[in-house]
């Protein structure tokens, strides 16, 4: 075990700031996602005079969020950036360590509860103490063996990539293939106004001042439903919330334009949804909620949405419920439609099962860490 004060050196090469000349400035990644380019800008810009100067191989923290894994390497791309005095630099002693030993421990949930040990302050005013941090102790095998284990780390770290790459060309070939098989089905089918296909039904809730109302919401891009804490009957005001059944299509009408849309599922039923949300509930054997709902997050979709919701910026932008009823979905044939909601069945299986997959991928890169500073990789 070795204190790392005997490791790293604070840096405090202060320069002077050109107003004419462009400076890219600092800032570190929270939960050891590194150091990155926070922008580029010139030093009429910058508030200070001076600012501190950064070089390739430094460690950097942030005083504020070393706590939450702010910190890393510079990486060559950033040598010569600068950042504020809210960021501490340290040279590291190549001798004893390797920079990439460090980098890698520091990746660690052992470093950050080290980090987290080493900050104090109220809830707003938490700041890593540089004493307290450079007296912290950290395992130190001879120069040989740090290189071994950031050999193998960066071994088994390609092999995860290499993988989440795959996940990744895999989750791209899903998309283009329900997009084609919607094309195939949809592009010559006739066109109705959504109030004829699916119309808008809301059932307001008879409010009971003791009872609880379980609630529903949608994520934004497309990302499905979410459930919320219960709402108390007793907080109910004139907002009250509609119940919703699974097969209904929930509708965000303030960011419907974001995405906001997704249809209710088992899960789902029997839950509430707040005055913001829409219900549409296609008419049986006319469309399925499946297909109209992939519509309506589709480029065309996503684009009629979008010119129902007038509005200058974010909230501001409510999908009238009246624009809503005349966007027009295209309506194939219903066994067609029967058949693209089989294969969407197929791909959310596919999909249940590349997400446990991914989760054991997430937690295998920390266990590889674990094990490595451990001694045992």
């Amino acid at each position: 075990m070795v204190v790392l004060g005997e490791l790293l050196a604070k840096s405090d090469e202060r320069i002077d700031l050109q107003l004419d000349k462009t400076y890219s400035e600092v800032t570190v990644r929270l939960w050891g996602r590194g150091v990155t380019e926070r922008g580029k800008v010139t030093g009429a810009h910058i508030a200070a005079g001076k600012r501190l100067a950064v070089h390739a191989g430094e460690f950097i923290l942030s005083r504020i969020d070393a706590r939450n894994g702010a910190f890393g390497l510079i990486p060559q791309s950033l040598d010569g950036a600068v950042v504020s005095s809210d960021f501490p630099v340290f040279r590291l002693d190549t001798r004893l360590i390797v920079p990439k030993y460090l980098e890698w421990m520091s990746k660690t949930a052992d470093f950050v509860d080290l980090c987290r040990t080493a900050s104090e302050g109220t809830t707003n005013r938490v700041r890593l103490k540089e004493e307290r941090f450079l007296s912290a102790e950290i395992p130190l095998p001879p120069l040989d063996e740090q290189r071994r284990i950031v050999a193998r780390i960066e071994e088994l770290a390609a092999k995860i990539s290499q993988v989440l790459q795959m996940k990744r060309e895999t989750d791209n070939d899903i998309k283009r293939l329900l997009m084609s098989a919607y094309h195939r089905i949809s592009d010559r089918a006739t066109r109705k106004p959504m109030g004829e296909v699916a119309p808008l039904i809301r059932r307001p809730a008879n409010i009971n001042r003791d009872a609880n109302y379980p609630q529903i919401a949608v994520r934004s891009f497309g990302k499905g439903t979410f459930h919320k804490p219960p709402l108390a009957g007793s907080e109910v005001t004139w907002q009250k919330p509609y119940l919703v059944k699974a097969g209904d299509i929930l509708i965000s009408n303030i960011k419907a334009w974001e995405g906001a849309i997704a249809v209710a599922s088992e899960v789902d039923d029997g839950r509430f949804g707040s005055h913001r949300y829409l219900t549409c509930v296609p008419i049986p054997g006319v469309a399925t909620s499946r297909f109209v709902c992939f519509h309506l997050l589709a480029p065309h979709g996503l684009h009629d949405i979008g010119e129902a919701s007038p509005g200058s910026a974010d909230r501001n932008r409510t999908l009238s419920s009246e624009a809503l009823r005349r966007i027009p979905i295209p309506i194939p044939p219903f066994e067609e439609q029967l058949w693209f909601d089989g294969l969407c069945q197929k791909v959310d299986a596919l999909k249940h099962l590349q997400a446990e997959t991914a989760a054991e991928l997430d937690a295998l890169l920390p266990a590889v860490l674990d094990r490595a500073f451990k001694g045992e990789l």
